[in-house]
């Protein structure tokens, strides 16, 4: 399955963005996927996965109960609702497929990133 991400930008604190993860191929549907971030130096961070049926999600602890994420797979597409952003969430967003783990490794396919800005 082939990913792109889309949806970032500019924002200011306190702000909300929507990420959108479009996947191409009959696949998607059947598979787990996540998102990961990455900011300039650091390591690539678990922000939240979810199951190839939308019934089970796994958040990171920094974005829980301010991000959601969701599944349409009629539409091959993922989401990442992103509220109460900070400035500390900029960063380079990833979508990826094949896994709900915590782990970057444990994924298959990856989408080219979403640069996401938050202005204090």
């Amino acid at each position: 399955v082939q990913l792109q991400a889309s949806g970032g930008g500019l924002v200011q604190a306190g702000g909300s963005l929507r990420l959108s993860c479009a996947a191409s191929g009959r696949t998607f549907s059947g598979r787990a996927m996540g998102w990961f971030r990455q900011a300039p130096g650091k390591e690539r961070d678990f922000v939240a996965s979810i199951s190839h049926n939308g019934g089970r999600t796994y958040y990171a602890d920094s974005v829980r109960g301010r991000f959601t994420i969701s599944r349409d797979n009629a539409k091959n597409t993922g989401y990442l609702q992103m509220n109460s952003l900070k400035p500390e969430d900029s960063a380079v967003y990833y979508c990826a497929a094949g896994s709900t783990s915590f782990t970057p490794n444990a994924y298959y396919s990856w989408g080219q990133g979403t640069q996401v800005t938050v202005s204090s």
